[in-house]
């Protein structure tokens, strides 16, 4: 195995192939605290990419309600369970990750669901912490909570699934970083069903082949969003490009939020794979919880989204607001301006939503107006 530097985990860790990272890397922020759990992002996608036969249960894109919703099921806590608690010392994970903890003969540590996991995609929805047997485990500051978790594949540095797979047939686009796979090549062996921890590949039948999320890259070469960014109505999806921390731009979104401003987290980072799909943690939720699913920091993040000074809340006011990736942002004054990587204006929204007052007497006609509740 070769040695490779994740910088989620702040240390080197073993990967079965040597660090090859991408001109640019694919990656994309969602905020948790404004999903609403609508599925709009889900149907978006399923009508795109999945609606063919053999795809009845592919859920490129899912939203599922945490503590109790999963899809498939248990598709993390069973893995969680064999890794084994976190050990982070400050920001340097000291744990064993998924390649490093593989059993003998194998190249990451996974599972295979079965065909009745995929059978409850809506499992757990709107189900609360204090309000499930035995729940009260999950109680913190509130009695009951729970929060959506949207999801598609993270794109990773460090794919399991392409470690995984006999054939060659799942690579990095050098272009982008999005994770693709050649279907002519696969076998359908399913070993990267089984490696993958976050379960975003699935297999179909009919064919033989395996299929996953493709980040949408016909529209990403266009400069475009992917389908279930563009159809969310929470706006709470951003996509763009990501660098490492070293390198990192403020004028880039995405670098702004993960490197700079530190409020946006991957998804158990502790897994290995360095995941380019990152999440502005809920903020009502107990710690506890949400720092085994993003990692340390998870604090410092909340404190900061609460606290938004303009600068942080006028980017935030991006998300949703073009169908054009942002490669670049400023603010000037009281308005925010989602740019090119010329410069050029794509967005511009206002920092502050300007408030229009209807008075009861509308004074220049001098008539009662009628307001319909």
């Amino acid at each position: 195995m070769a040695r490779v530097t994740n910088w989620q985990l702040g240390r080197q860790m073993s990967y079965w192939y040597p660090e090859s990272r991408p001109k640019k890397q694919f990656a994309a922020i969602f905020d948790t605290n404004k999903c609403i759990a609508c599925q709009t992002c889900t149907l978006a996608c399923k009508t795109t990419w999945t609606s063919g036969r053999g795809q009845e249960y592919m859920l490129w894109n899912n939203v599922e309600t945490k503590p109790y919703g999963f899809y498939p099921l248990g598709w993390d806590v069973k893995l969680l369970a064999e890794l084994g608690a976190q050990q982070w010392n400050g920001s340097t994970y000291e744990g064993r990750t998924i390649f490093e903890a593989a059993r003998a003969g194998e190249r990451a540590l996974g599972w295979r669901p079965d065909e009745h996991d995929y059978a409850y995609a809506n499992v757990g929805e709107d189900d609360c912490s204090g309000k499930i047997d035995k729940g009260a485990a999950f109680v913190a500051q509130h009695m009951a909570w729970f929060f959506y978790l949207a999801r598609i594949c993270n794109h990773c540095t460090y794919p399991a699934c392409l470690a995984s797979c006999p054939r060659g047939s799942i690579y990095k686009r050098p272009e982008d970083g999005i994770v693709v796979l050649d279907q002519s090549r696969c076998r359908g062996y399913q070993e990267c069903v089984k490696a993958c921890p976050y379960k975003k590949v699935f297999y179909n039948p009919m064919t033989g082949t395996s299929e996953k999320c493709i980040a949408c890259f016909p529209k990403i070469e266009q400069g475009l969003q992917p389908q279930c960014f563009v159809n969310c109505i929470g706006k709470i999806r951003l996509a763009g490009f990501i660098s490492r921390p070293e390198d990192a731009n403020p004028d880039n979104p995405i670098d702004y939020l993960v490197h700079v401003r530190k409020i946006a987290k991957p998804l158990f980072p502790q897994l290995g794979l360095e995941p380019n799909v990152y999440y502005i943690p809920p903020i009502h939720v107990p710690v506890q919880f949400t720092q085994q699913m993003f990692g340390p920091g998870v604090e410092q993040a909340i404190a900061a989204y609460r606290n938004a000074d303009d600068d942080l809340a006028g980017l935030l006011g991006l998300f949703g607001s073009t169908e054009q990736i942002i490669p670049r942002w400023k603010r000037d004054k009281q308005s925010v301006y989602g740019l090119k990587e010329d410069g050029s204006e794509v967005v511009k929204v206002p920092l502050r939503e300007p408030i229009h007052e209807r008075l009861a007497l509308d004074p220049q006609f001098n008539v009662v107006r009628t307001n319909c509740p």
